[in-house]
């Protein structure tokens, strides 16, 4: 089964290390399949910013995203441009504190997290992409819990390990809680099937 899933926002959000940690989740974690490319705007910081993941239970020969079966979207700009590019009847998760959406044209299954927020709680906001990767593990059923707490442990640097880790659990939290309607959905969110690979 394959699954295409692009992550955008700015420069500095961390995008990239967002989407290193669902490919290596897939892929070594796993046991699956992963490729990721990624595209930047001109500047270092607050440049457009995005990365594209297949993650397979086959070897990808084709490592583009047409229409992605799931958006992470984390600033108005990415949603702008990219939210054309959902597959109909897809996943929208967005960091619904930067993101408005058109609900209107929206052709999916909405999901939102105050990731922002939620990693300011932690004490360090820079951590936002690996709450939005906890709330991803959550709302969408894709991999265990442990394939992405074994990828972070992985890509980050021993010092930060344990922030990451709580920035993922506090996003994974959040994602069962609103599942389990423990949280009111602030965009009106759409329970998603479970995706699996």
């Amino acid at each position: 089964m394959r699954k295409e899933i692009r992550i955008a926002g700015f420069g500095g959000q961390g995008v990239m290390l967002a989407a290193t940690v669902l490919g290596r989740a897939a892929a070594i974690q796993h046991g699956g399949y992963a490729t990721m490319t990624e595209s930047y705007g001109p500047e270092a910081r607050g440049g457009a910013s995005s990365a594209q993941l297949v993650l397979s239970d086959e070897p990808v020969l084709y490592p583009y995203v047409g229409e992605a079966d799931v958006l992470v979207v984390l600033s108005q700009e990415a949603y702008s441009r990219f939210a054309g590019t959902l597959k109909p009847g897809g996943m929208l998760i967005v960091e619904d504190e930067l993101v408005r959406i058109d609900r209107t044209s929206a052709r999916a299954q909405v999901f939102g997290v105050p990731a922002t927020r939620l990693a300011e709680e932690l004490g360090r906001k820079i951590v936002l992409n690996i709450v939005m990767v906890g709330f991803f593990a959550a709302v969408s059923g894709l991999l265990e819990p442990a394939d992405y707490e074994g990828a972070i442990a992985d890509v980050v640097p021993p010092k930060v390990r344990d922030l990451n880790l709580r920035a993922f659990a506090k996003g994974y939290e959040y994602g069962q809680a609103l599942r389990e309607g423990k949280v009111a959905p602030s965009l009106e969110e759409v329970a998603a099937p479970e995706l699996s690979l």
